[in-house]
């Protein structure tokens, strides 16, 4: 019986191999191993979604199918032993369906897909994992909790955030509400914000959300900067409650709150979440860490997918911590590693392996590719930042030229200070372009204040979206009568609006009455018609009766108009070019994005409300919106670069005190994260690598003379090519030492591969300019491109250079160096 019962288990399994035989044997282990905390180390490029779809459509149609199952003389007959055998012998010609019909009989315990919660790292990345679950495993997958952190969380606390003090109607903070929140508590506790930024404030309060610190949880503090912060927390934290708003970090902090303090809560959500799979992992912070830990305390079905190679987010409060220490955190961990990369050649897996080698804090895999060479990669210095931009947009000419597309091209920085010269470069070139990462369109201020209309018509209680728009357009209510409603709120605990509403019963406010209460009418009139029209009528109707769309159309165009038009003529066509156009297109854009919406939740059978629309503005983020399709290069941070892949990559800025930056050089975590930030940049390419220095810089304006980024450094020789600005190119002198004259320690040795040949390419390339340097003698007649003719009248020799004195005809005397001067003999007449 053992043997026939052991047959049976090896022809299972093999015929899921058959079934899976598109996944390479890490990946199909990953799939098949359900049961217990699992933690999927995945490389670059190693085909992680396409496990992480597969193992939950693998969860659904089949649950512990391949370790587990019923007992072998319940489940078949001899006879039935030999037409499996029968099967196996044709699986290799079988289709995908047809192996589902015979695996079908092999499901153990499958769950449904509305007890599976998949956290990804961006909506994207959800909404494309539910769709290619619905391809596998049908329409039912569509029942999956598929999204990020904050909006899963933000689903649990619209139903149950009542048990915490707020209302189900609560509004979400960006970063720029947060910071006038900041701002206006910090006026009124007399803190200047020259000796406290706001944004350090900010910073300060993220990060105690993360690690679920409220004011009540903390002391005051040792000294008067951390006294100081608590003072404002605390009364930060009182404000957003009273307006029944939360910012990011607590869309998180207090969904951990609610389960550690309601019980029938938490039990729910662990009954209801049999799997729970979690993409990124090495990117989240103690808070996300804890929250997860609440939610599988049942089943201990948690399998948590990232790259500790790729931790790249301190700065957001992520901790590497929670992926180095899983298996310390988790009981009986079972971990795969994924490292085979499918995206990029040899050459680029080498180079960046030979970069994150040189980190401690890491688990330790290494890429590999059964895709050999691959174009080496191009090490480039250059002038300057503005000489940088024109060989990135010369290479692009040329590699389009040869058949690659604009959209093939990804043009990367490590701040967003670098992208100005090269947008400016960019701009004035032929090439089509477009940032990721810079102004976003819902961080327009025309789009901010028509949102902060509908949040405010959302949920009354918000008093920064009503301090925003009150007098927006004008409505003649000064600071005084704001700052007087304010303090009859914070006095009587009510919302700003209902004093608004009651201005009449308050005698400091009686010479604002009218205004206020036209203001009020306004809002009530809005809050009346929001349920009783579409989400784009009513988007209309707030454009128009809050008087933004003609105080856009009078700033832009002040002559005479024509039933809800204007007038053709020198005023409608100084409208058609103005801003205040532009703003208003964004606007009429802000509707359709409404008409989308709508239509999106109409062909899932979901209901579109106005908070929901909300909701899902306030959680997008830069990736979301990057259209794939675009035929245009790509310019973006490498934080914003993560997730995506281009076919040919760009870096650019490889120097020192710019990549890695100054303050990170002497911290060695802070340099280790520099160094995962560079492997992140050369792994998103899949068929070249471009790494772009300058001698000099203009950055945070101020010139800066930098040496090549370490980074660069550690890359191995026989992976890179270098190509040295040639000597009749370069235009400055300084004093950064050269190769092997280093400012800090390095692994890398003088005579490495790196080291033989940096100096090999550097020699080659002074070697051939001053074999093709041309010679001028005293008497030669020479012609220059902007002084015109001249005679040399001295000729000095400079070791390696010649120094020229020439006299102009235009200009008089000027003494030049042989590699600037780009003159040329003039030719003979007759």
């Amino acid at each position: 019986m053992d043997i026939l019962k052991n047959r049976y288990t090896e022809i299972k399994q093999k015929l899921f191999d058959a079934r899976y035989k598109f996944l390479n044997e890490a990946q199909r282990e990953a799939v098949y191993t359900n049961e217990g905390p699992l933690l999927i180390l995945a490389g670059a490029g190693s085909g992680k979604t396409t496990v992480l779809v597969n193992r939950v459509a693998f969860i659904i149609k089949y649950g512990n199918a391949y370790f587990g199952g019923a007992d072998f003389e319940a489940e078949i007959s001899r006879t039935d032993l030999q037409t499996l055998e029968t099967v196996l012998e044709h699986a290799d010609s079988a289709s995908p369906e047809e192996l589902d019909e015979v695996l079908a009989r092999f499901a153990f315990d499958p769950c449904p897909a509305y007890s599976i919660l998949s956290i990804t790292f961006t909506n994207k990345a959800a909404n494309e994992m539910k769709l290619r679950l619905s391809e596998l495993a049908g329409d039912g997958a569509a029942d999956i909790w598929a999204g990020t952190f904050h909006s899963v969380c933000v689903r649990i606390l619209r139903r149950y955030i009542d048990k915490i003090g707020y209302e189900s109607s609560f509004t979400i903070y960006d970063t720029d509400d947060v910071r006038r929140l900041i701002t206006a508590v910090m006026k009124d506790l007399n803190i200047s914000d020259e000796d406290l930024p706001v944004r350090a404030v900010a910073y300060a309060i993220s990060r105690h959300k993360d690690k679920l610190e409220y004011p009540e949880d903390i002391s005051p503090g040792n000294n008067t900067r951390e006294r100081n912060i608590y003072k404002i927390y605390k009364e930060y934290q009182k404000r957003i409650k009273s307006s029944n708003a939360v910012d990011f970090d607590d869309i998180i902090a207090l969904t951990v709150k609610l389960l550690k303090t309601h019980s029938e809560v938490r039990e729910y959500y662990n009954g209801k979440f049999k799997y729970i799979l979690v993409d990124e992992y090495q990117d989240t912070n103690y808070a996300q860490y804890y929250l997860i830990s609440l939610l599988s305390q049942k089943y201990n079905n948690i399998m948590a997918v990232g790259d500790d190679d790729q931790s790249i987010y301190k700065f957001r409060g992520a901790t590497i911590e929670n992926i180095l220490s899983f298996n310390q955190r988790f009981k009986d961990v079972k971990i795969i590693k994924l490292e085979q990369n499918y995206r990029s050649t040899k050459v680029i897996l080498d180079a960046a392996n030979g970069i994150i080698q040189n980190n401690t804090g890491r688990m330790g895999k290494d890429l590999w590719t059964a895709r050999d060479g691959g174009a080496k990669v191009i090490i480039k210095e250059n002038n300057d930042q503005t000489d940088e931009a024109n060989y990135i947009i010369e290479e692009i000419g040329n590699l389009v030229a040869a058949g690659h597309k604009y959209k093939d091209f990804a043009v990367l920085y490590r701040v967003n200070a670098q992208s100005a010269n090269i947008e400016t470069v960019f701009a004035k070139s032929v090439i089509p372009y477009r940032m990721l990462g810079g102004i976003r369109f819902y961080e327009r201020k025309e789009i901010k204040d028509i949102l902060a209309y509908l949040c405010l018509v959302n949920n009354p209680s918000d008093a920064v979206r009503l301090k925003r728009i009150i007098n927006e357009p004008k409505r003649g209510i000064g600071e005084t009568t704001i700052t007087a409603v304010e303090q009859l709120a914070a006095e009587e605990n009510k919302s700003m609006f209902e004093i608004i509403q009651n201005a009449e019963s308050y005698p400091s406010l009686s010479r604002s009455f009218n205004k206020l209460k036209g203001f009020a009418e306004l809002v009530s009139s809005l809050i009346e018609t929001s349920g009783k029209v579409s989400l784009p009528e009513f988007f209309e109707f707030v454009f128009e009766e809050s008087g933004y769309r003609n105080m856009l159309e009078e700033a832009g165009q002040k002559g005479d108009r024509y039933d809800g038009k204007y007038k053709f003529g020198a005023r409608a066509e100084r409208f058609e070019k103005s801003e205040e156009k532009d703003r208003l297109d964004n606007v009429k854009e802000l509707i359709s994005q409404a008409i989308t919406y709508m239509q999106t939740k109409e062909s899932t059978g979901e209901t579109a409300s106005l908070t929901g629309f909300l909701e899902e503005i306030a959680l997008i983020s830069d990736i979301d919106k990057y259209d794939e399709t675009a035929d245009a290069v790509a310019l973006m941070t490498i934080h914003s670069s993560k997730g995506l892949e281009f076919p040919v990559v760009f870096l650019s800025g490889m120097e020192e005190n710019v990549f890695p930056s100054m303050h990170s050089a002497n911290e060695p975590e802070q340099l280790e994260e520099e160094r995962r930030l560079a492997y992140v940049a050369l792994t998103r390419a899949k068929e070249r690598v471009y790494l772009t220095y300058a001698k000099e810089r203009l950055i945070y304006g101020r010139s800066g003379y930098n040496r090549i980024s370490r980074f660069a450094e550690e890359i191995p020789g026989h992976t890179a090519e270098f190509v040295k600005v040639p000597e009749s190119e370069r235009r400055i002198r300084t004093n950064v030492p050269g190769f092997g004259q280093k400012k800090y320690p390095l692994k890398v040795s003088p005579t490495s591969e790196f080291a033989t040949a940096y100096t090999t390419a550097s020699s080659a390339c002074k070697t051939d300019l001053k074999s093709g340097l041309a010679e001028f003698k005293k008497g030669d007649v020479v012609e220059h491109a902007n002084f015109g003719e001249g005679m040399i009248i001295s000729a000095t020799d400079m070791k390696g250079d010649m120094l020229y004195e020439v006299t102009f005809d235009s200009v008089g005397t000027k003494k030049m160096m042989g590699t600037f001067a780009k003159f040329k003999l003039k030719e003979k007449q007759g």
